[in-house]
């Protein structure tokens, strides 16, 4: 008796959980775990550094150490961000040279998603912001990061300070955080990375804020993460980030009608900013290249 040989299978789709135009998984960046934390660690020290050599420079001006001028601040958290983009791209050069893909800086898989997402993790964020800070009974508790910056010095250092805060503040830390960081330690899993690198956040903002809203600050950098998973894009994290700040410093500022100009002149800021850097970078390889 002669067996008839089954039909083969069709071939599944190669990558079935991916959104259209997304990198296979095969293709997302091979950093190593340990570098994450290393660049966050060399960002830091080196921003240190820079801020003592700021501050001893302006103190030859006669500017003071224990009080410095808003100049000397502002300058010193603009040299801080950027040690901390640098610091990513430096170890993210060790494996080949990197691509802006890989720090997520493209498209989301769905923009309505994103909208929506970004929208509703704010909104879960100031939910658990103020359960715990009503928990713990410090429900009152301001930041007070602006007055530190010298924003009530004058209007000038009030425009540097927002402009820190709203725009170089989400893109550098998204870009480090949930760019390099988060990208370095997926290879754990999604949860492990994602909480690993919202503990990070929330310690590194020790010095930035008070210890109440730590943990609060942990939740986000763990929700940041999954709406970059999610999303397979840097920029809706960025935005949120951007909002969150943005409502942080009409709250320590008690704004009003500047609240909508300060958000959308951020907003427009940081698109100016992804933009040019973008072409800086050069023109992304195709997605065969990517999966060569």
């Amino acid at each position: 008796m002669t067996s008839v040989p089954a039909a083969p299978h069709p071939s599944p789709p190669e990558h079935p959980e991916l959104p259209a135009g997304a990198p296979p998984r095969r293709a997302m960046p091979a950093w190593p775990a340990w570098s994450g934390p290393a660049a966050l660690l060399a960002g830091f020290g080196a921003a240190t550094l820079l801020a003592i050599l700021i501050g001893g420079i302006g103190a030859a001006f006669g500017a003071s150490l224990s009080d410095p001028p808003p100049s000397v601040s502002i300058a010193s958290i603009v040299v801080q961000d950027a040690c901390l983009v640098g610091a990513a791209l430096l170890f993210a050069r060790i494996i080949a040279r990197p691509r802006p893909w890989q720090f997520g800086l493209r498209p989301p898989s769905s923009v309505r998603a994103a909208i929506g997402l970004t929208i509703g993790g704010y909104l879960a964020f100031i939910l658990v912001s103020y359960l715990w800070l009503t928990a713990i009974g410090r429900s009152s508790e301001q930041d007070t990061i602006t007055k530190d910056l010298g924003a009530d010095r004058s209007t000038i250092a009030l425009v540097a300070v927002t402009f820190v805060v709203c725009v170089c503040a989400p893109l550098a830390e998204e870009f480090l955080f949930r760019g390099y960081f988060f990208g370095s330690l997926r290879r754990l899993g999604l949860w492990p990375a994602a909480v690993l690198t919202g503990l990070a956040f929330g310690v590194v903002h020790v010095f930035g804020s008070p210890i109440a809203f730590l943990v609060p600050l942990a939740v986000l950098g763990t929700g940041l993460c999954l709406l970059r998973d999610r999303t397979r894009s840097l920029y809706p994290g960025i935005a949120l980030h951007c909002i969150n700040n943005s409502f942080a410093m009409a709250s320590s500022e008690h704004w009003g009608w500047e609240i909508p100009v300060v958000l959308i002149g951020a907003l427009g800021g940081i698109a100016l900013f992804v933009a040019l850097g973008l072409r800086a970078w050069g023109p992304e390889p195709d997605l065969a290249a990517r999966t060569a």
